[in-house]
């Protein structure tokens, strides 16, 4: 039997997982997380065999969850759930160790494959994937500035694109607003922007934002 701890801050996003896990008799739901801090919590006291974690969590973000988890349990198998297109953030969290990257679009037809793949050992990467995969692989000099952030560098240029002020991500990230300023100056300088709107129209060109 594979025990799942599937976190996500959303009850009916919940409900519909435990829905399509239901009708799989190997499978079961052994707990749930709302937050990230609670996502730790569980998943460094009990064993599961997956996590199936949604990128976008209260408290602490899915990225730095699935960062913590696989520096403190690397042989947990985290599948990453997300909203947010393989375009935004799959090549991240596959780099940072999760087995796998999952749009909730995609997830009625592909989640019971992703977590018997990932549970087994092995990555759960759809050709899409791993064709970026393949071209994240390339020289820097052929990568989109954006690419060329770091994790935490490309979550505020995300944040900063899709309209939050340096306030509200300071309060978002746990950072205080003079560490945001920090990123957001570094930002500029890596991708050669001198303003947000000019952030935010590539943002918007690329796919990376909604």
């Amino acid at each position: 039997m594979i025990k799942i701890l599937i976190a996500d801050d959303h009850t009916v996003v919940r409900e519909g997982l435990k829905l399509i896990i239901s009708e799989t008799p190997d499978m079961t739901i052994a707990d749930e997380a709302v937050d990230g801090h609670e996502v730790l919590n569980k998943a460094l006291k009990a064993d599961y065999d997956i996590v199936v974690l949604d990128i976008t969590m209260p408290g602490i973000n899915g990225l730095d969850v699935l960062k913590q988890l696989k520096a403190q349990k690397p042989k947990l198998p985290i599948l990453v759930l997300s909203m947010h297109p393989e375009e935004q953030y799959a090549v991240r969290v596959i780099k940072a160790g999760a087995a796998g990257y999952l749009t909730k679009q995609s997830a009625s037809e592909e989640l019971v494959k992703a977590i018997r793949t990932a549970s087994a050992g092995r990555k759960y990467i759809t050709p899409s994937l791993g064709e970026k995969l393949a071209d994240s692989l390339g020289i820097d000099a052929e990568k989109l500035p954006h690419e060329l952030l770091s994790d935490r560098e490309y979550q505020v240029m995300c944040m900063i694109a899709s309209g939050k002020t340096v306030g509200q991500i300071s309060q978002k990230l746990f950072l205080s607003v003079k560490t945001v300023s920090t990123y957001r100056a570094r930002i500029f300088e890596k991708m050669n922007m001198k303003n947000n709107g000019q952030l935010t129209y590539y943002a918007i060109k690329h796919g990376l934002v909604e």
